[in-house]
């Protein structure tokens, strides 16, 4: 097959926000403990957090990571995680029916996130509270000291704030199994309610409010229309969420889900655009994606499970081992995104360890990569600049989610401080090559090097006694020549170009 692809220094997208390649820590199954936080490991830090865990999310680069939850977040007292640990109360978590120790908090996740070098995401809850917990969170979490929350911090132990600037108003709220789930009108009126009183304490916090959970809800998009008109002069982003399933094992049916995804950004984006006219507003909303990934490797045999254990704490729980074939979901994924980036400024992979996550651990043992930290790693160390509006002329194919699907999915971005462009691509067809033709105007191209994920088994997958099945290598198909370059790009692959300029 072939496609003509151009990129121009005259037609571009927007600036990308790095919180595009943001993550997501819930207290969920060993996601938090024996994932991030594990004394005793030989690895463990004196705050009992895994070194090896934090290097592996390190190099991943991710800016943000939203906590601590999820649904989780729905009937969760943030007070249980301060103070002395002896002390701390053991819950009951509705949520996964689980038993929630709270030993780790506020305070170790913070601590854990400067580890990591990443910033915090902080959701609060209004399913089973409401505005006066939040209120209280965020002056504990961000005032400076002299009043009780603020001083109570100081006592246990972190005299500064920790100047969380980035704060989620609930978590899913339109979901009937959400603890204190509510219609779009009574959440619109909580919301607003909860971000007019966070604006009290700080005009300058970024807020951000719940749209649907998916875009097969039925609510959807009622929902967003109601809640942006209740709260859109307090707020600044909506949030959406999008898990991807490929229970038929059909291939080119899954690989076009990001079409549908792409359409649901665009009617959100519409009804932003419609209610701003509306309230005859100058703010912009934007839209925080911050759940999303593959999702459904042991989705229902987990949910059976879950019905028969009693109160476990820290079980197994949605440990999704992810194949080949999910790299190329994921990279159209974040490719989608990349080429919404004027309206998509934050996402959050879901989630970060263990539970559905790129990076898995084995208690007392090793810490390893899945497969789909490979195409987020390469993302967020290269997707930084300037995404740019390519004209694409390539085959395409139908499938449920849409009638032309491109058998190419291809995102750019211009690094203009690095003097770079870098290209992911997808070729989505099992049995073709791609060839494309790629067009550089306004740019001139120095030269040019290939990475490339390929396998020839679609369920090759990286395990504790294989970690390395599936990794990035040095591609050759990337020719420099005339006005930019050729690509060559194997039946299903995952290709980074970079051109340096």
């Amino acid at each position: 097959m072939k496609a003509r692809v151009t990129a121009s220094a005259a037609y571009t997208v927007a600036d990308i926000d790095r919180r595009l390649y943001g993550s997501f820590l819930e207290h969920l199954g060993r996601a938090v403990y024996t994932g991030i936080y594990e004394p005793g490991h030989p690895l463990a830090d004196d705050q009992g957090m895994r070194q090896d865990v934090i290097d592996l999310v390190r190099s991943l680069d991710t800016p943000i990571c939203r906590y601590p939850g999820g649904n989780f977040v729905s009937a969760y007292n943030w007070e249980d995680g301060i103070g002395p640990k002896e002390g701390r109360p053991k819950r009951l978590d509705l949520a996964w029916h689980t038993t929630e120790s709270n030993q780790v908090g506020i305070h170790e996740f913070a601590d854990w996130a400067e580890k990591a070098g990443t910033e915090m995401m902080l959701a609060v809850n209004l399913g089973s509270r409401g505005l006066d917990a939040a209120r209280a969170f965020v002056e504990y979490v961000n005032h400076p000291g002299g009043s009780y929350w603020s001083d109570l911090r100081a006592k246990n132990g972190r005299r500064d704030p920790w100047n969380c600037r980035l704060w989620c108003l609930g978590n899913e709220m339109d979901g009937p199994w959400q603890i204190g789930h509510k219609s779009a009108a009574e959440y619109g009126h909580l919301a607003n309610e909860t971000a007019k009183a966070l604006r009290g304490f700080d005009p300058t916090l970024e807020l951000v409010v719940c749209g649907s959970s998916h875009s097969n809800m039925p609510s959807y998009p009622q929902w967003e229309a109601t809640v942006l008109e209740a709260t859109y002069d307090q707020i600044d982003y909506i949030s959406l969420h999008m898990y991807f399933e490929n229970y038929e094992k059909n291939t080119a049916e899954f690989l076009a889900l990001p079409e549908k995804l792409d359409r649901y950004i665009g009617t959100v984006s519409g009804i932003i655009d419609y209610v701003k006219a509306k309230s005859r507003s100058k703010r912009d909303v934007k839209i925080s994606f911050d759940e999303w990934n593959v999702w459904y490797h042991e989705r229902k045999q987990d949910a059976e499970r879950m019905k028969t254990w009693g109160w476990p704490e820290a079980p197994r729980l949605l440990e999704d081992i992810y194949n080949f074939e999910d790299v190329l979901q994921v990279g159209c994924i974040i490719n989608t995104f990349i080429r919404r980036s004027d309206v998509v400024r934050i996402a959050c992979i879901a989630q970060l360890v263990n539970v559905i996550a790129p990076i898995m651990t084995e208690p007392g043992g090793e810490a390893w990569r899945q497969t789909i930290y490979w195409p987020f790693m390469l993302a967020s160390k290269n997707g930084r600049g300037t995404a740019l509006q390519l004209a694409v002329e390539v085959p395409t194919y139908s499938a449920a989610a849409a009638d032309r699907v491109p058998w190419l999915d291809i995102a750019g971005v211009h690094d203009a401080n690095a003097g770079t462009l870098t290209f992911f691509a997808v070729n989505r067809h099992g049995s073709e090559a791609m060839e494309a033709d790629l067009s550089l105007e306004g740019f001139a191209a120095k030269s040019v090097e290939h990475t490339i994920i390929r396998h020839d088994d679609l369920e090759a997958r990286n395990t504790r006694d294989a970690p390395e099945t599936v990794v990035p290598a040095r591609g050759n198909g990337a020719v420099l020549g005339g006005k930019g370059l050729t690509l060559t790009l194997p039946p299903y692959s995952y290709s980074m170009v970079r051109v340096a300029l």
